[in-house]
This record gives structure tokens, sequence and C-alpha cells, in this order.
């Protein structure tokens, strides 16, 4: 069973960096307490944190697509952040998502799932031109999306109701 790492009691004086507002999340984020909210289009998020950003096809603008996991992965998202000229980065998702809307999310993931498709060319073009891998990440989020998030998210829902990493004890709620 997956543990929940919770990132934010970690951010210290860099969540002044987050001051994105929920309001204005990209609706292509994924659960928890990071997201994008109509950032800057200059396509630095994925420079320093390739394995969780990614950019929305038509203004580019960037949003969590995995969550931190590990120590690491949150340095990358804080440095992402910090390179976001207009601080729209949110990392107050938890006070935000509720099981009820988490569950809504993940049964409208095949709207995620074919924006994905759908935009492969766009991506393709732009990595021929500016190199960052975008369309490999769009690949990366839906295989993502069809394995291992369900678990992610189950623990998520989890923490959410219980504010408290699951133990092999714990029954996880269903998505």
């Amino acid at each position: 069973m997956d543990l929940y790492f919770d990132p934010v009691p970690l951010l210290g004086d860099t969540r002044e960096v987050f001051l994105g507002k929920w309001s204005e999340r990209e609706w292509l984020n994924v659960p928890g307490p990071f997201y994008g909210a109509q950032t800057d289009n200059c396509g630095t998020g994925r420079l320093q944190a390739p394995g969780l950003v990614l950019y929305e096809a038509e203004y580019f603008s960037e949003y969590v697509y995995r969550q931190p996991r590990t120590p690491e992965e949150l340095r990358q998202l804080i440095d992402a952040a910090e390179e976001e000229p207009f601080s729209s980065y949110g990392c107050d998702g938890d006070a935000h998502w509720t099981p009820a809307a988490v569950r809504e999310w993940w049964r409208d993931r095949g709207r995620i799932t074919e924006y994905l498709a759908d935009r492969r060319s766009d991506w393709e073009a732009y990595d021929a031109e500016a190199g960052q891998g975008v369309a490999a990440a769009a690949r990366q989020y839906a295989a993502y999306l069809d394995g291992e998030l369900a678990s992610h998210l189950r623990v998520y829902l989890f923490w959410l109701e219980e504010r408290r990493s699951p133990t092999v004890a714990d029954r996880l709620p269903m998505l």
C-alpha cells in the first residue's frame, strides 16, 4: 500500500511563491495540494519538474499532472513555481478538494484522455522546436490515468477524510 506523502508542511518560506487562485486552476490538474492556475506561457515548468508538469495545448499554461511524492519531487515543483513570473501555482488544493470532488474528477477522466490524444500533433510540433519532451509526457500522463493514479487517488481520498496516511490495517475508500 502507498503511503501519503504530505508535501505542504515541507514548503516553509517557499509557500510565498504559490499564489495561484483555485478558481483559475487548469482543469487538467490532478487532484492534490498543487495546481497550475493561468500560468504564463514561457514553457519553464517542464524544465524544472519534467515528471510533474505539463502544458495545455492552446496557451501552454502549466498544470500539475502528477503530485510530488518525494522531497526531491517537491523541490522540483517549488523550482517550477519559482520560475513562474505570475506566481500562478497554488498549494492550497487540500482546502478545496473534497472526496466527492475527487470522485467527480475521476469519473470525468476520459475527457482528459481524449484531450491528450487530440493534442498529440501539437506537442510533437512543439517538441521539434523546443525539445522538452512534452509529447512523451502527455503519453506518460495518459498511462498514469490508466494505471497507478487510481491507487494514488484512493490514498489521497483517505488522507482527505482522515488527515493521516493509511496503514496496512486501514481500508482505502473507493473512487
